[in-house]
């Protein structure tokens, strides 16, 4: 299959009701758009990388009740899975797609890597765009642009990843549902890898 874009419906995925429905809707309309997106983005991450990276699609397999507000996929350097990771994402909540370098709570070493960024925060600064936003939770919509956040914004951000257990760092793009860009698949697949490889530097930091 080849990536021709997201469009309406498949945003509208996330106002269908019930669990069923809505992750027949997710299966249907979105992974394999994942899956042909996630190809080609694993690719460019391994050239990257310079080893082998793997691509993982959200199975929300633990879900019984409630339906999932939002589905992604994930690329990491495991084959087994990519939470315990620093990871690259894209997703889609109702609204937007995001684009992310995650890192998440389930992290076992958290505050190191934490540690780690904000003995290189004036490096951190420099390599990341104004316009990039940052999230301290990946269950959650909102974000901060680092142009807002400002060089504090930014170190308490850090700080709390370090010190609050269910803290998360979350950096990348959010691009709105209505973006003509996400309608051209080579177009946003450029913007994604665009993204990654901004991001990347921040990602080697902690394989130096």
């Amino acid at each position: 299959m080849r990536f021709n874009g997201f469009n309406q419906t498949d945003f509208d995925t996330f106002t269908l009701e019930g669990l069923e429905t809505r992750m027949e809707a997710i299966k249907d309309r979105i992974q394999p758009k994942f899956q042909a997106m996630g190809d080609t983005l694993t690719d460019e991450l391994s050239i990257l990388a310079g080893n082998e990276m793997f691509l993982h699609i959200a199975k929300h397999a633990r879900r019984t009740v409630n339906a999932p507000k939002d589905t992604w996929l994930a690329i990491s350097a495991n084959k087994q899975g990519y939470k315990m990771l620093p990871h690259f994402q894209v997703g889609l909540f109702d609204d937007h797609v995001f684009i992310w370098l995650a890192f998440i709570y389930e992290l076992p070493n958290k505050k190191d890597i934490a540690r780690n960024f904000l003995g290189e925060i004036d490096n951190i600064r420099k390599l990341i765009p104004s316009d990039y936003v940052i999230s301290l939770d990946h269950m959650k919509k909102e974000s901060e642009s680092i142009f807002n956040l400002g060089e504090e914004g930014l170190e308490k951000s850090l700080e709390r990843f370090r010190d609050v257990k269910k803290a998360e760092f979350l950096v990348g793009r959010h691009v709105q549902s209505n973006d003509p860009i996400l309608k051209n698949g080579d177009k946003f697949i450029s913007l994604v890898g665009d993204t990654f490889k901004t991001l990347f530097p921040l990602y080697e930091m902690l394989h130096q």
